[in-house]
Parts: structure tokens; C-alpha cells; sequence
């Protein structure tokens, strides 16, 4: 166990000095690492600063890891992965202090006024260390694990050990997946990582989940569209997408001929007396249909494959990824739906679909009242209201693009 106090001690049995600094009128900090048996990954003669910059010198202050209680330091010795992270809004860093130039630089100020512990380091090999850990034992506000043999069932157990509890967790992470693995144990998480890396891509990596995960928290908008026609075309080859999360009513994927307009198409999740439930299926639609993914972004049906990640959506717009378990290509038959927001539009919105009756599209959302939460595509007519997402429509592998496009 290490502590981050103003003490300084040795290494090995006692402390080692670590100073910490913050640079927005804030108090000096030390970080002192322990270790009881062994010694840490540190040598003797060596320490970490920690820097905060300023929450006004980080552009994106309101980042996700703060809406969602998550935190994120970074442990570094790199000026380029520095940057990259206040550049994302992560402005609290740990390296060692033969940079102190690294540290005075992106420091403006160093306050002397020490004294109060910010942190409590333990380094865990054994489920003994591990049972250590616990919220009586008086920890400060902080504690950063280092987990030196396993990893998630470790993670999982510091989970419910301190749900409830004032003290953020964070544990040391190598690589955007480890931190991943931490922030997602038993669905909450532990409260904050500190990633320890010296390429600016992890930091990058890093930042694009927590912008995925950030998706989960907004609601999509969601147009009501009018069906304007719909007829059998023939035969195609068909996509259904397997999940690794179930699907309730009124639930499924955004899929579309056009990436201007995706159609709420609703899962398989409804009893039937012909056919149990499939609450993980969503029958998608023809090979060549766009389908939503995580970042704002499109996929073609025919890419998906297990492990890749899709958005799943609800009648009100509410999101949450899902990873693709399985997917199922077989030649059916296929109906042609055509949409319109308003008589007036000339745009047209269209879908193909497999001609049956468990293929069904989501219908718009009317407060509290009841309703029907979809209509299959074998009684679908003009007339009938359905839900669209509008976005742009030109796309460059997925990404949407501003240029000109005619799509038909």
C-alpha cells in the first residue's frame, strides 16, 4: 500500500517521496508508494509528480469522463500524449520526477503549502493483498490499484466492495482495452483509471470509447414519416443481426437504403403462436443497407460480424451499444418501403425488408398514451406512420462527409 501524503520515506518498507502539483491555485501534494514485502515497479532513487492543468486550459473541460463520474489521469512522460489528453480534457497527469522539467513546464505555479493525503496506492498479486482493500479501512478520497496478476475478477470484487462508498477507485491500465475492462466491471465500473502509456494513440483510443459511452447518455431525434408506398420486389440476400444484449418492445437498429434516412426496424422480441421470441435478432434488411454504429457512424450490413458494435434504439431515441454476436445472410424474399416526412417532400426515404411477418418497423412515440409500438411490414400500408432518423447522406466509409450526392 502507498500513500500520496507530504511524508517522505524510502521505498521498500517506507515510502518513497513523490511530490504532487497543481497548477490552479490548488495545494501540493506528495505521493508516497509503499510496498510490504517487495518493491514496486519503481526504483529507490525514483519519484512521480503529479500535475493538474487548469480546467481553463483544457478546451473540452465538460468531458465525458466528468458527466459520467468517470476519471481519468494520465501516467506519462510524454509531452505529445500530454497534450493529446488536455486536447480531450483529461488534464491530470502522474510522471516520474527526472522530468521536472516536463513538470515546472506544464505547471505554471508550485505551491508549497503541503500536507493532506489525495491518494492510497496498492499494488495487489495475491487474493490476501486483495481482501486488504476495503472501504473501512479509512482510505483517502482516492485509490489507485495496481493489479499485477488478475485482472477483471479482482475488479469486479473492488466493484461491490465499495458500491455505496465515497472513495474513487482507479486502477493503473496499460492499454485503452485494459481501461475498458476496468470501467466496465459489473456494468458500473470503478470509478476512474489512470493510464499508463507513452503513445498518444492509446490516449486517442481512450477517448473515442468515452465518447461512445457518451452517446448512451443523449437521446437520438427521431422524425415521424408517412409511408407512401410498399410492394414486393423479389429475392435478396438478407441480414439478420444476432446481439449480445437483449431487446425489448419497441427496441431495434436503425437501418436504410440511404444514409439520409435510417427506418427504426423493431427486433424480434414479441411472442408469436408460429415462433418463440428471438429478443436478441433484428431481421436488418438486404446486404447492401446502412445500419447505425457507435460515433455517429454507418456499417453496411454485409461488414458486420461478431464483435463488431451497433446501436440499438427505442421509440423516444434513447441509445445503448451492442455487440454483434452473429450474423445470418440467406437469400428471401424482400418488400420495398417507401417514405415521405410530408406530402410536400421530394425526398424519399426507402427500405427493403424480408417479407414476413416477424419483420416490423418501429411506430412513433405518443407520450403516455397507448399505442401500437410497431407494425409488421406484411400489414404495412400507406398511410402509416413509422420513425426515421435523418442525417446527412453523403458518407466516406462510414463517415458522414459534406459533399454534393444524389442517391436513388
Amino acid at each position: 500500500m502507498a500513500s500520496l501524503s507530504s511524508a517522505s520515506v524510502s521505498l521498500v518498507r517506507t515510502p518513497t517521496h513523490l511530490p504532487c502539483f497543481r497548477s490552479n491555485h490548488g495545494k501540493v501534494q506528495s505521493l508516497n508508494r509503499y510496498s510490504k514485502t517487495k518493491t514496486t515497479h519503481l526504483s529507490i532513487n525514483s519519484s512521480l509528480r503529479m500535475c493538474s492543468i487548469a480546467a481553463s486550459d483544457s478546451p473540452l473541460s465538460t468531458s465525458m469522463y466528468e458527466l459520467s463520474s468517470k476519471k481519468v489521469w494520465i501516467w506519462t512522460e510524454n509531452s505529445q500524449v500530454m497534450t493529446a489528453a488536455v486536447e480531450r480534457g483529461w488534464d491530470t497527469f502522474i510522471f516520474s520526477s527526472q522530468n521536472q522539467g516536463l513538470a515546472n513546464e506544464w505547471s505554471r505555479e508550485i505551491f508549497d503549502n503541503a500536507g493532506e493525503r489525495v491518494a492510497t496506492i496498492f499494488q495487489v498479486s495475491t487474493p490476501s493483498e486483495l481482501k486488504k482493500l476495503h472501504p473501512e479501512a479509512h482510505h483517502v478520497g482516492n485509490v489507485v490499484i495496481d493489479l499485477l496478476d488478475w485482472q477483471v475478477i479482482p475488479a469486479e470484487n473492488i466493484v461491490a466492495e465499495f458500491q455505496g462508498s465515497k472513495t474513487t477507485v482507479f486502477a493503473v491500465s496499460k492499454s485503452p482495452a485494459e481501461a475498458q475492462l476496468f470501467l466496465e466491471a459489473l456494468e458500473h465500473g470503478l470509478g476512474g483509471v489512470v493510464l499508463k502509456v507513452e503513445d498518444v494513440k492509446a490516449v486517442l483510443d481512450l477517448k473515442e470509447y468515452f465518447n461512445r459511452r457518451n452517446e448512451v447518455h443523449n437521446r437520438l431525434s427521431l422524425t415521424k414519416a408517412t409511408i407512401t408506398q410498399v410492394h414486393a420486389v423479389g429475392m435478396g440476400d438478407r441480414v439478420c443481426v444476432d446481439l449480445c444484449s437483449l431487446m425489448g418492445p419497441g427496441e431495434g437498429l436503425l437501418v436504410g437504403s440511404f444514409a439520409r434516412g435510417l427506418f427504426l426496424v423493431h427486433s424480434e422480441c414479441l411472442e408469436s403462436s408460429y415462433i418463440a421470441s428471438r429478443p436478441f435478432r433484428v431481421n436488418a434488411g438486404p446486404v447492401h443497407a446502412y445500419v447505425a454504429t457507435p460515433g455517429g457512424k454507418t456499417s453496411y450490413l454485409s461488414e458486420l460480424k461478431a464483435g463488431k458494435e451497433v446501436m440499438v434504439v427505442d421509440q423516444t431515441g434513447k441509445m445503448r451499444t451492442a455487440i454483434v454476436g452473429r450474423v445470418k445472410i440467406e437469400t428471401r424474399p424482400l418488400i420495398l418501403v417507401e417514405a415521405k416526412i410530408d406530402a410536400n417532400d421530394q425526398t424519399v426515404y426507402s427500405i427493403l425488408l424480408q417479407t414476413a411477418e416477424t419483420v416490423a418497423l418501429v411506430c412513433p412515440h405518443e407520450g403516455n398514451r397507448t399505442q401500437k409500438t410497431m407494425i409488421p411490414v406484411t400489414s404495412l400500408k400507406a398511410g402509416d406512420e413509422v420513425l426515421l432518423r435523418l442525417q446527412g447522406g453523403a458518407r466516406h466509409t462510414g463517415i458522414e462527409i459534406k459533399e454534393f450526392i444524389v442517391e436513388n
